[in-house]
C-alpha cells in the first residue's frame, strides 16, 4: 500500500466548536489518519455505567466527514478514579512492596481480573458503538504496555495467579524443585502456594525463579491483550493494533502480535538519545538533535517481525518532548528525515505525537504540530512536505533482507536475572550487531525464535540467545548459508541451569566452554590483527578451527562450515571483522557507510539517510544536511 501520514489527537481536550477547524487543518497539511480516544474513559463514563459517548460521536463524525480515517483507542491504559473504589486492589506493586497510586496513568496489575472484565465490558460497548462506523478504520488496544515499568507486579493476585502458572507449567511441586535447583539453600517448596514472587529477598533470588516469573509476566500482558482483541474481533472488520515502546524488552511482543493484526510503535529519536542508549559524551553531543543513527530502524525492523510485515509509527516526535532528562528541538529537516526513514523501513502510516499542543498537566511541554494558541510549530511544515514526498513517490515494496538478527525477548530476562557482571545487557549486544551491519550498508530483518522462514538468509547473527535447543539449531541452520552465535548463545536452559551436555551447537565444532569471565567497562581483550572484546568473554576449548584470537592466542571466533561462535562481546572494529568475514564467506557485497549516513533498500528504491548537521558525499551521490536521498532503481533521482 501506498505511505501515508498521522496524528494523534485530543477532542476531549479542545472546545467543539475547534473541531471542524482543526480536521480540515489535517486535511491541507497531507494528514489521512487519527488517532482518538485512548485516554478518554473519565469522559465516556464519569461514573460507574453513566456512559457519555455523545462527544465521541460528534468528534468521530466531524473527523470523518472531513475525510480523516479514524483510529479508535480502548481507554484501559487510564482507569478513571471511581475504578479504584470500585475495586480497591487493583494497583500494580512494585519490587518494594509499594502499590503504584492513582495520578497519572497505566495504574493496574494485569493480574486483576475484575479490572479485565471493566476493560473488556467498555470493549465491548465500544465495539458495539463503532465497530460497523465507516469512519473507524483501526482499533488501538490499549496504551504502551509495559510503559512507567508497569508489566512486573508483585501484588497479592498476581502472586496467586503465578501459583496457577506454576502448576501449568510444572505438573507438581517436585517437577519444579528439580527443574530450578532448590535443594541449593534449601530453597525446596511443598507446594505450589509456598512461592512467593521474587522480590524482597535477602540477597539474589534464584535466577530461574526470576526468570520465570518475567515468563509469567509477559504471559500476563498477552492474556490482557487478547481479552478485548476477543470482544472486538466479532464487532469489526477493520485492523486492530497496539502501540509498543521503544527499548521496551518487559513482555514477548511477539506473543501480543500474535493476536493482532498490525504492530505499531512510538518514535522519540532525541528522547531515546538522551534516556534510553549507552553512548559517549561526543556521540549524544554529535546527535543531540537528531537521535541516534540506528536506533529508530532497530524498531522499525523489530516491529515489522512483530506484526508479520505490516505495522506503523503511531507516535512521531515533531519537536522537543517533555521526559528525558534533556529535550534539544530536533535540527531543520529530521522530522522529515524519521519520516521517511520510517517509510523506507516498511510503515504503512506515520503518526505524528500530537496535533496540538497541550496547555495542562504532565505533557504541556511536549510539542505538536501545532503551538498551544494554535500557531503552526516547526514540524508543521515538515510534516506537509513530508506528504508531498510521499505523493510523487508511489508505492514502497519490502524484500527480505540478505541478513538477519534472531531477537529474543526471554534472553533479555534471563540477563537481567544474572548478567554476571555489571555493564552487560542483552538490548546492548544485539544493537551493537545491528549497528554492525547498518555501518556495512546492510538492510536488517528480524526473526523470532518461534517462527521465521526456513531459508533463504545468507547470514543469521545470534548474539546472547540465552536458550538454544536442538531444533531451534537446526532451523536455523536451514534458513541461512551462516549462522554466528555468540557470546553467550545457548549458556542456559529454559530454566535456568547449564546445559549437561555442553553449549547447543558448539558441538558441531568440536568446541566447548571452559569458563566465562566478565570484564569491567575500561578493560578490554584485544584480538590479533584488531579490535577487542569487552563485558563477556567465553573461553573456548576443541580442534574446530579458530578464526580469530585473542591477544593472548585464546580462540575469539571458532567455525567451521555454516555454524560460527563468537566468544565476547566485540567493540566496533570488531564487530566490522566479523561482518566482514561473513560477507566473504557467504558472497554478501558490502557498502561500507560514512558516520551518521544509512542505507536501506526497497523492491524499487534505496533510501540513503543522513543523520549529520553536514551534507555528505556518497557514491556519487550528495546527501543533505538531515536530509534523505531517494534512489530508483532504474534511475538516480533526488527528492
Amino acid at each position: 500500500m501506498k505511505p501515508e501520514l498521522g496524528v494523534c489527537y485530543y477532542p476531549e481536550h479542545w472546545p467543539e466548536a475547534m473541531w471542524a477547524d482543526d480536521a480540515q487543518r489535517m486535511i491541507e497539511t497531507g494528514i489521512t489518519w487519527v488517532r482518538i480516544g485512548e485516554f478518554a474513559w473519565s469522559r465516556m463514563e464519569p461514573t460507574p455505567g453513566d456512559l457519555h459517548f455523545d462527544w465521541l460521536d460528534r468528534a468521530i463524525e466531524v473527523l470523518g466527514v472531513a475525510g480523516l480515517k479514524v483510529v479508535l483507542g480502548t481507554p484501559t491504559a487510564t482507569p478513571p478514579r471511581w475504578m479504584l473504589e470500585k475495586h480497591l486492589d487493583m494497583l500494580a506493586v512494585d519490587a518494594n512492596g509499594q502499590p503504584r497510586k492513582f495520578g497519572s496513568r497505566r495504574h493496574y496489575c494485569f493480574s486483576h481480573q475484575g479490572y479485565i472484565k471493566e476493560c473488556t465490558r467498555v470493549a465491548q460497548i465500544m465495539g458495539e458503538r463503532y465497530g460497523r462506523n465507516p469512519h473507524i478504520a483501526a482499533w488501538q488496544i490499549d496504551n504502551e504496555y509495559g510503559c512507567h515499568d508497569t508489566t512486573v507486579s508483585y501484588s497479592h493476585l498476581a502472586a496467586k495467579a503465578f501459583h496457577h502458572w506454576l502448576e501449568n507449567q510444572y505438573g507438581t511441586i517436585d517437577a519444579l524443585n528439580e527443574a530450578w535447583g532448590n535443594v541449593f539453600w534449601s530453597m525446596e517448596y511443598d507446594g505450589f502456594d509456598q512461592i512467593e514472587p521474587p522480590n524482597l529477598t535477602v540477597t539474589e533470588p534464584n535466577p530461574a525463579h526470576v526468570l520465570a516469573y518475567r515468563r509469567f509476566s509477559s504471559d500476563q500482558v498477552v492474556a490482557f491483550n487478547k481479552a478485548q482483541v476477543d470482544v472486538l474481533r466479532p464487532l469489526t472488520d477493520v485492523p486492530l493494533l497496539h502501540n509498543y515502546m521503544g527499548r521496551e524488552l518487559d513482555f514477548d511482543h511477539f506473543k501480543v502480535g500474535e493476536d493482532l493484526d498490525i504492530a505499531t510503535w512510538d518514535s522519540y529519536p532525541i528522547g531515546f538519545l538522551s534516556d534510553r542508549l549507552e553512548a559517549d559524551d561526543a556521540q549524544k553531543t554529535t546527535f543531540l538533535q537528531q537521535g541516534d543513527p540506528d536506533m529508530q530502524a532497530f524498531h522499525h525492523d523489530l516491529y515489522r517481525a512483530v506484526g508479520r510485515g505490516r505495522w506503523w509509527v503511531m507516535e512521531q516526535q515533531p519537536g522537543p518532548v517533555n521526559w528525558a532528562p534533556y529535550n534539544p528541538a530536533p535540527l531543520p529537516g529530521m522530522v522529515r528525515l524519521w519520516s521517511l526513514e520510517a517509510v523506507a523501513h516498511g510503515a504503512e502510516v506515520v503518526s505524528y505525537f500530537r496535533w496540538r499542543q497541550a496547555p495542562f498537566a504532565q505533557e504541556q511541554m511536549h510539542a505538536g504540530l501545532l503551538t498551544p494558541n494554535n500557531r503552526p510549530a516547526p514540524g508543521l511544515a515538515e510534516a506537509r512536505g513530508t506528504a508531498d514526498t510521499l505523493a510523487g513517490m508511489g508505492t514502497v515494496t519490502q524484500v527480505q533482507a540478505q541478513v538477519a538478527i534472531l531477537f529474543d525477548y526471554a534472553s533479555d530476562w534471563a540477563w537481567t536475572a544474572q548478567p554476571q557482571g555489571a555493564g552487560f545487557s542483552y538490548f546492548r549486544l544485539v544493537f551493537s550487531a545491528y549497528r554492525a551491519l547498518r555501518r556495512a550498508g546492510l538492510s536488517v530483518d528480524f526473526l523470532s525464535s518461534s517462527n521465521f522462514p526456513t531459508q533463504g538468509y545468507k547470514v543469521i547473527l545470534a548474539p546472547g540467545l540465552a536458550t538454544l535447543d536442538s531444533e531451534l539449531e537446526q532451523r536455523l541452520s536451514g534458513a541461512c548459508d551462516l549462522c554466528v552465535l555468540g557470546p553467550r548463545s545457548g549458556a542456559i536452559t529454559h530454566d535456568f541451569q547449564i546445559p549437561k551436555a555442553g553449549r547447543p551447537g558448539l558441538s558441531r565444532l568440536d568446541c566447548d566452554v571452559d569458563l566465562v569471565e566478565t570484564l569491567p567497562p575500561n578493560v578490554h581483550r584485544g584480538v590479533i590483527g584488531g579490535g577487542a572484546a569487552q563485558h563477556w568473554i567465553d573461553r573456548l576449548s576443541g580442534t574446530g578451527p579458530d578464526l580469530l584470537s585473542f591477544e593472548d592466542e585464546a580462540p575469539a571466533l571458532k567455525g567451521d562450515g555454516g555454524l560460527w561462535y563468537l566468544a565476547g562481546f566485540p567493540d566496533e572494529a570488531l564487530w566490522d571483522r566479523v561482518i566482514t568475514m561473513t560477507a566473504h564467506q557467504v558472497g554478501l557485497s558490502l557498502h561500507q557507510m560514512p558516520e551518521g549516513l544509512r542505507r536501506r533498500e526497497t523492491e524499487n528504491h534505496t533510501f540513503l539517510i543522513n543523520y549529520n548537521a553536514d551534507p555528505v558525499i556518497w557514491n556519487g551521490h550528495q546527501i543533505g544536511a538531515c536530509g534523505v536521498t531517494i534512489v530508483k532503481k532504474d534511475a538516480p533521482e533526488e527528492r
